[in-house]
């Protein structure tokens, strides 16, 4: 936001100098970035003074170049060569002086220096009105006023505005400073607090009245919600042309390029003030102002030509045959001022942010009055900006007020009340602050003390500060003003050396993340906001589940996510579309979810493998990666974290085509498999991707209990094999499970090394060959001990599977 000194002397008058002023500012919140000079005339038109020519003779070498000898208020006069057809002797005339730094139509730069015209000194320029940027003429010399004395800097004459432009990083939640008055507003708090007695000047509106009632247009709110207050005026006999230049000026100097003075009034109240205003042609509304929404897919052109396809929700100024303008963002092209305009309908309202919010970022229009609408606009004073707007109209294009202003105000917006605890003000800041320093600040902010008490005030909040709504906001009030500069601190510091354990979670985090990148995963950081539509993609996840925003960016940005699945395979397409087709990721992030209950947050470790697990090499055969190596990277995991008491059981959610969970005490741990086709062909991918979700917040609560450890076996182990012929459907696992239930002391380790299938061994049957590791803490085993654990582990099988050695 710009911000002009010379504007913001208008309301307060100081002799501060701009550094003063931007640092009171920045220690307000009001955050000065740069400040900027500003020139009506590029250069200020310094080195510039009056000459009097006193002669003007042929060159003698040139046709059409003069020599002139000119009078610029030295001892002596100077020789000039001027081309200009109309220079004479007698004149009086602007001169640039030699080191006069002068800057062309497209704002280049070029200094006059001496030099030798066709032989003939030349000591400076005489200048046409384009080349020191005061018009576009460049016909021949200006010629001044013969009253003028010679030497006068031609800054005086031309009375050059200089400005000082504050850039203020304005944060969304100080919609009250969007405008030089709102800035002032807060200037003169600030300077009271440091004893400067000022007093804040608002502009009169007394002269304001009603010429002849000769048209008036009525207006109809059908939704006070959206509209909660309009005003509206008109006014007839008025010429549409240039703004003054003092107009100009103002806005120029804050980065607007003039229009017209109708427009420009509307601009210049709107950055004076912060009240947004519309003018709109007066002979092209048809019967009475109807401020309504229009049906889903209305077409309406606006001002800048675009036809654009109207929402149901939009809030549209419209008259009795169709829409004229888009509520608080932007107007019409039927309706504008044209240069033809004679009679204005002005208005002035105050429209609901969130509606303007929503429809300014439908149709992608970002427009100065949307942006102040959108943050909350001061209510009460929609009137008095209009009143404002109508007399500068007056003063600078004519015209005629020719209506009562009309209002539709149907329920007042209320003032907020507060209740502050001086207990809590100095809890909050640290330190005591006098009670009279702070019913002085909050007078200074127009916050209204109600009651007084030893222990707090009673409080009312004008309803244009809608960020000061709580104590809190209060308390922070105070502050800004008070200057956190003026907070005392302790010299002496005190350090607390926290006993934080092993297994918080972001230590657990890094750990495993150090782990995985060194495996040759990337961590992936996802947006938690995604489209509502990925719900529908798994029965699992349910859209009555979703997290919806109350003020969506976008549609894709609409909705918390559900799973870690989506924004993944969103990050391995994006990959897969820029040729980055072989991927290891892993992310920690939360999902979010809607219960009848409330709402619930659920922590998560997501892996996501695709492609080849190796680069191409001639050392090396690509292999693909598969399930059983996002398998083993799994149980490194849980290896690492020492989870070991652990069972599969089937895949729950519908994600996988093929999958299987890991449970702890039946309860869900890992869930991993092949994410489906159909899933990955609306994300536009077409290899496999395999991907495992652990419940993170049921992994630290596992691994909260105490570190157990174990001695080193000092006795040997041993190692036997086993080859079963099985059946087809007997799996790995409860071969696995039934030897551990055998043998539950000795038997450390088991392990399938080998698998064959084929047409020498009978239909039906499979063979698995399997280690067996043995071993006693306490002594060395004997060769009858482990005969006779390998015998019974055989018999076992025979017993229970039908199995036989091969």
């Amino acid at each position: 936001m710009k911000i002009s000194y010379n504007w913001l002397k208008q309301f307060i008058k100081t002799d501060w100098t701009s550094e003063q002023t931007s640092e009171l500012l920045t220690d307000l919140g009001l955050e000065v970035e740069v400040v900027e000079k500003y020139e009506s005339v590029k250069g200020g038109l310094a080195g510039v003074v009056v000459g009097h020519v006193l002669t003007c003779e042929k060159h003698p070498d040139a046709d059409r170049l003069k020599v002139t000898t000119v009078n610029i208020g030295l001892e002596a006069p100077i020789q000039i060569v001027c081309g200009a057809a109309n220079v004479a002797a007698g004149q009086k005339v602007p001169v640039a002086t030699i080191g006069t730094v002068l800057y062309d139509k497209d704002g280049v730069e070029f200094t006059i220096k001496k030099g030798k015209i066709r032989g003939q000194e030349s000591h400076g320029m005489i200048c046409a009105e384009d080349e020191l940027g005061l018009g576009s003429s460049h016909d021949g010399i200006m010629v001044l006023d013969e009253a003028l004395t010679p030497g006068t800097p031609v800054a005086e004459v031309f009375q050059i505005v200089n400005d000082e432009v504050f850039e203020i990083g304005l944060t969304p939640n100080r919609a009250d400073a969007m405008s030089h008055f709102g800035t002032a507003r807060d200037l003169r708090a600030g300077m009271l607090q440091r004893g400067v007695n000022v007093e804040l000047i608002t502009p009169s509106v007394s002269n304001f009245r009603v010429d002849m009632r000769t048209l008036k247009i009525d207006v109809s709110v059908e939704d006070s919600h959206l509209a909660p207050r309009y005003c509206g005026v008109t006014i007839s006999g008025i010429s549409v042309g240039p703004s003054p230049a003092w107009l100009q000026d103002r806005l120029k100097a804050i980065g607007l390029t003039p229009k017209n003075n109708i427009v420009d009034v509307t601009n210049y109240v709107l950055h004076e003030l912060g009240q947004p205003l519309h003018a709109f042609d007066a002979a092209k509304i048809n019967g009475k102002v109807i401020v309504k929404t229009l049906p889903e897919g209305t077409k309406f052109t606006t001002l800048d030509d675009v036809e654009r396809t109207l929402h149901a929700e939009d809030l549209m100024i419209c008259d009795e045959k169709g829409p004229l303008c888009i509520a608080g963002v932007f107007g019409g092209k039927k309706s504008g001022v044209t240069d033809g305009t004679t009679t204005i309908f002005l208005e002035s309202a105050y429209f609901d942010a969130v509606s303007v919010r929503k429809t300014a970022k439908r149709h992608q229009l970002n427009t100065d009055a949307s942006f102040r609408f959108e943050r909350g606009i001061d209510p009460t004073i929609t009137e008095y900006a209009l009143k404002r707007a109508a007399l500068l109209i007056q003063e600078v294009a004519g015209g005629k007020i020719t209506s009562d202003v009309v209002e539709v105000y149907p329920k007042k917006v209320e003032d907020f009340s507060v209740l502050l605890n001086f207990s809590h003000v100095y809890k909050i800041i640290g330190q005591e602050i006098p009670k009279d320093t702070i019913k002085k600040i909050l007078v200074s902010l127009d916050i209204k003390v109600n009651s007084v008490s030893d222990s707090g005030l009673g409080l009312t909040i004008p309803a244009y500060r809608v960020d000061v709504q709580r104590e809190i906001d209060v308390i922070e009030e105070i502050l800004r003003v008070y200057g956190y500069n003026n907070i005392d601190f302790s010299k002496k510091f005190n350090a607390t050396v926290s006993n934080s354990p092993r297994t918080e979670d972001y230590k657990v985090q890094n750990v495993i993340a150090s782990q995985l990148n060194s495996q040759g995963f990337h961590e992936m950081m996802a947006n938690s906001l995604t489209t509502a539509a990925y719900a529908k993609l798994s029965t699992v996840l349910k859209e009555e589940h979703n997290v919806t925003m109350l003020n969506p960016l976008s549609s894709d940005l609409s909705t918390m996510r559900q799973s870690l699945l989506f924004s993944g395979l969103e990050a391995i397409s994006y990959n897969i579309n820029r040729r980055n087709s072989d991927l290891k990721l892993f992310e920690f992030g939360k999902s979010y979810h809607k219960y009848l209950n409330g709402y619930e947050e659920h922590k998560h470790l997501s892996l996501s493998i695709s492609g080849n697990r190796n680069k191409e090499s001639w050392t090396n055969a690509q292999k693909p990666t598969d399930f059983f190596l996002l398998k083993g990277y799994v149980s490194a995991i849980l290896s690492r974290l020492g989870i070991d008491k652990i069972s599969n059981a089937p895949v729950q959610s519908d994600v996988f085509s093929e999958g299987t969970s890991i449970c702890y005490n039946n309860d869900t741990l890992v869930e991993m498999g092949v994410v489906k086709k159909s899933i990955l062909k609306h994300f536009g991918i077409k290899q496999d991707v395999y991907y495992a979700d652990f419940n993170w917040d049921l992994v630290l609560k596992i691994i909260t209990g105490k570190i157990k450890y174990s001695e080193i076996p000092k006795y040997p182990e041993v190692r036997r094999d086993l080859a079963l012929l099985i059946d087809q459907n007997t799996t790995y696992e409860s071969i696995y499970n039934l030897a551990k239930q055998t043998e539950k002391v000795l038997l450390k380790d088991i392990n399938l090394f080998d698998v064959y299938e084929g047409n020498k061994l009978p239909e039906g049957k499979k063979s698995y060959a399997l280690s067996f590791t043995i071993q006693d803490n306490t002594k060395t085993l004997t060769d009858s001990q482990i005969d006779k654990i390998m015998s019974k582990l055989q018999q076992t099988f025979e017993t229970e599977l039908g199995a036989s050695l091969r």
